[in-house]
């Protein structure tokens, strides 16, 4: 039963709407009031009565967008016109053949001509890419993708296409589509065509030609060249000699370059070639040949008819030609003879590329050279004057070796790539009680070996500080001024703790090297061998027994405690006090190398974490990410706690998302330098304090195999 139309028993159909704006169908064109908008849609966007909207695209369906879904489709339709041609004896039309591409992006047409050789008519882009409307009278409407059908004509623009064909792609595509495709159709001929066709057969030759097939000998060997090494024995002529020659041998096309190795000061000209590249026969001719006597065919007879025209016959056998026999690639041997129009050179030796060429085609093993003259006698020495004491010892001897003297040329790539300086402190070396107090700091420079000192000023010291040593290259000392060989002058790994250097003129200790410095040591031991812990341990394992019981007992004196670790005071050197016990084992061990067994062996002290400040960085990286999801969070360790926690280790993941929830449970603000302390305390070598205790349990079990008196197992020892 149907409800009668009034007041609150009909639909409102406004209900649930939240655009009400209104097209724009009226405007003035020309002064006079016109309907605009017919194809716009009415209030809300919705459709008119009786409106037809015209879809942008031809094909639908999809919900990503045409110019997404079809982006870089087209089909492909071959299709042909006619066209009037006027005074013109071939034809009275022509047929031009073309192809239509539909882009499905757009729903727009382009038309290309193929260019033809000698057309005469301007091909390529007929129609440019747009989108075409259809003939009258349905021009406000656009060509779309069921106006194409094979053996089907479209009009474009005034113009008649016939459809002939289609790729796989359009045919698969227009049969998805729900399109039925019609059979093939061949495009008529062309008369003028067909007439063009004709003239180029008729000038094609009929008779039998043969083919020499040298492109493959080309593609396959081209660039590859062989190179020998000749000589030509001219001693017989008047004024000859001997002379050097180099073969060329080119596998691509056969042919022979030979040119003339021209020694300095031998009073003749360099000619650019001693035979120019070509066929090099074996035999010389006794004479030139006539012009048209050497041909690729041989004529047999000559037939001449004045209706007929001129006929001959060719020999396929070669009965009558003239072969000429050519040096090929077999030919050539070290050791064997060439006959270079009448000149016999003896081929002596070849290249590494000749040599194995011949070994992998041929099977040829020997290439022994042949020795045609003596060997070079020894250059006499060329001794160095000793030095003048003018400029530096470098500049001194580049002007000894040419007429014109060149700077010393300096390392860059040493320069860009050690750009590092090693940083050590150091006492002089002395009696005197005012300069044994005073510091000094070596520096030394590793991208040019120079080194610099700086005296450390100190209060009422009497001693003013600052620069002792400018930056420069030190010898050492012990050497003659004036002698002919270089100079040695201080390195890298002359520098260590413990050793006694002379700097301008006074005798330094150095005592102690920055972290850097040892780190930098430890890392590279192969050029550091003072820093090379495989070397220590091999010095401490050479020690006799009575000194290894002597070590064992000072050590566990030491320790009364028996904890297995001592304090590094009685373990190294300290100069201002006494020597330490593994300086006196008559082993070899430096200062510098005791440091570096006390930093391998030493026992870092574990820092307490801060539990609060790492919450409130962690609080402060997920403000600055936006990450809200901890429920979420709750739910993902809810889900995994069964497969996770299941042997036994318990974590409380609530408590830890309630730490990290900047939302519910905010922590205090965190300053930059508290974020920087946080990321440097968690580096494991951030630690740069001086060493404490040393493991000597952990040492003797690794360097005689034996623990402690403690009993206790060794710690694991801390690589460097």
């Amino acid at each position: 039963m149907a409800l009668p139309f009034l007041p609150g028993n009909s639909r409102n159909t406004r209900l649930g709407k939240e655009r009400f704006h209104k097209s724009q169908h009226f405007d003035y064109t020309n002064g006079f009031p016109m309907l605009v908008g017919s194809e716009k849609p009415g209030i809300g966007g919705e459709r008119l009565v009786g409106q037809e909207m015209k879809p942008q695209c031809s094909v639908g369906g999809s919900e990503m967008p045409a110019w997404l879904a079809f982006d870089k489709q087209a089909l492909c339709f071959e299709a042909y016109f006619q066209e009037a041609v006027q005074e013109v004896q071939e034809g009275r039309n022509r047929i031009r053949k073309c192809k239509i591409y539909f882009y499905l992006e757009d729903d727009t047409i382009q038309v290309v001509e193929p260019e033809y050789k000698n057309s005469g008519i301007p091909q390529g882009t007929l129609i440019c890419r747009q989108r075409i409307p259809l003939p009258p009278p349905n021009q406000e409407r656009f060509y779309n993708i069921f106006h194409f059908n094979i053996n089907h004509q479209v009009v474009l623009f005034s113009r008649t296409f016939t459809v002939t064909n289609c790729d796989t792609f359009t045919r698969d595509f227009l049969r998805r589509q729900g399109v039925l495709l019609n059979a093939p159709a061949e495009a008529p001929a062309d008369p003028y065509c067909s007439l063009r066709q004709q003239l180029e057969d008729s000038m094609k030759p009929l008779r039998p030609y043969e083919r020499h097939d040298t492109l493959r000998q080309f593609l396959d060997h081209d660039g590859k060249v062989l190179r020998f090494y000749c000589l030509w024995d001219d001693t017989e002529s008047a004024f000859g000699e001997r002379r050097e020659l180099v073969l060329h041998y080119f596998l691509s096309d056969d042919t022979i370059e030979i040119l003339e190795v021209v020694p300095p000061n031998s009073g003749r000209d360099a000619p650019p070639r001693f035979l120019q590249r070509s066929r090099l026969p074996k035999k010389a001719p006794v004479q030139m040949k006539q012009p048209g006597e050497v041909t690729a065919r041989t004529v047999l007879n000559v037939l001449s008819s004045e209706n007929q025209g001129s006929h001959y016959i060719l020999d396929n056998l070669k009965t009558g030609a003239l072969q000429d026999d050519f040096y090929q690639d077999c030919d050539l041997t070290v050791g064997g003879e060439l006959n270079v129009w009448g000149r016999r050179v003896i081929l002596t030796d070849c290249d590494d590329f000749t040599k194995h060429y011949y070994r992998s085609k041929y099977g040829i093993e020997d290439f022994t050279p042949v020795q045609y003259k003596a060997p070079p006698a020894p250059k006499p020495p060329r001794p160095v004057p000793p030095y003048n004491g003018f400029g530096s010892e470098e500049d001194s001897l580049s002007s000894c070796r040419g007429l014109l003297p060149k700077p010393p040329r300096k390392d860059f790539h040493k320069f860009m790539e050690n750009d590092r300086v090693l940083n050590f402190l150091a006492k002089m070396a002395t009696t005197d009680p005012v300069d044994q107090e005073r510091l000094f700091h070596v520096s030394y420079h590793l991208c040019d070996d120079t080194i610099s000192v700086f005296e450390r000023p100190q209060k009422n010291s009497g001693v003013i500080g600052g620069k002792f040593l400018l930056r420069c290259r030190v010898k050492k000392p012990g050497q003659d001024l004036f002698k002919s060989e270089l100079s040695e002058y201080f390195t890298a790994p002359d520098l260590y703790v413990g050793a006694t250097l002379c700097l301008g003129g006074r005798s330094f200790r150095i005592l102690e090297a920055d972290e850097f410095t040892l780190n930098y040591m430890q890392q590279r031991a192969d050029e550091f061998p003072k820093a090379n812990v495989g070397n220590i341990l091999s010095k401490l394992r050479s020690v006799p027994e009575e000194k290894q019981a002597e070590m064992r007992k000072y050590l566990a004196l030491s320790d009364p405690n028996n904890t297995g670790s001592i304090a590094y005071e009685s373990f190294s050197t300290e100069p201002r006090l006494r020597p330490s016990l593994l300086t006196g084992l008559d082993c070899g061990l430096s200062e510098h190398e005791v440091l570096v067994l006390g930093r391998g062996f030493w026992e870092r002290p574990q820092p307490e974490p801060d539990l609060g400040l790492m919450l409130a960085v962690a609080q402060d990286l997920l403000r600055k990410n936006h990450f809200e999801q901890f429920p979420h969070l709750v739910r993902e360790f809810t889900h995994q706690d069964p497969e996770k926690f299941a042997d036994g280790d318990e974590i409380d993941y609530h408590a830890f998302v309630a730490g990290i929830n900047w939302t519910e449970h905010p922590a205090p603000p965190v300053w930059p330098e508290d974020v920087l302390k946080f990321d440097v305390d968690r580096r494991p070598d951030a630690d740069g304090a001086a060493v404490k205790k040393v493991n000597y349990s952990a040492l003797l079990h690794d360097v005689f195999g034996f623990l402690s008196d403690s009993g206790e197992p060794p710690a694991a020892a801390t690589s460097t």
